[in-house]
């Protein structure tokens, strides 16, 4: 059977152009979600190990990856990709004056791997309606 990303169309204005009228962008739709307890139930279905046990090695590898993180490395999850941290802040003119309280924020960058890049590779598109839009737009006639 084949498996189709699901995706809306929706209108995108240049925020230093409002006036100005918007173009028209594809925008992926979730269909819901995955989470782990669907994932090891769907993971015990492929191997011999039981739900239970796949249970407590993915609850495992959250605290693991976390605390790899934090510990500054870069977690590579085989061909699924990689984890690392990345900082964003204020700069300085010289690098003696820079400090950590000029550090605003930490996010975790992911970086698809060959399975994941594959995967993009291979998908289809299905046209939906668009499941969540903005207050002004449902007051807007025609849309």
């Amino acid at each position: 059977m084949d498996k189709y990303l699901t995706y809306s169309v929706v209108e995108r204005k240049d925020p230093s152009s409002p006036e100005v009228q918007g173009k028209y962008y594809a925008q992926a739709q979730a269909r819901g979600e995955a989470g782990i307890r669907e994932m090891s139930q769907r993971i015990q279905q492929m191997c011999t190990v039981t739900r239970a046990d796949v249970m407590a090695v993915l609850i495992a590898l959250e605290d693991v990856v976390a605390d790899s993180l934090a510990n500054g490395e870069i977690v590579r999850l085989g061909e699924l990709g990689s984890l690392q941290v990345s900082l964003s802040g204020s700069g300085t003119v010289t690098k003696e004056e820079y400090h950590d309280g000029l550090i605003e924020k930490a996010k975790i960058l992911f970086r698809g791997g060959k399975t994941l890049n594959n995967m993009l590779g291979t998908l289809k598109f299905e046209k939906v309606d668009q499941k969540y839009k903005k207050k002004e737009e449902e007051d807007s006639p025609g849309v």
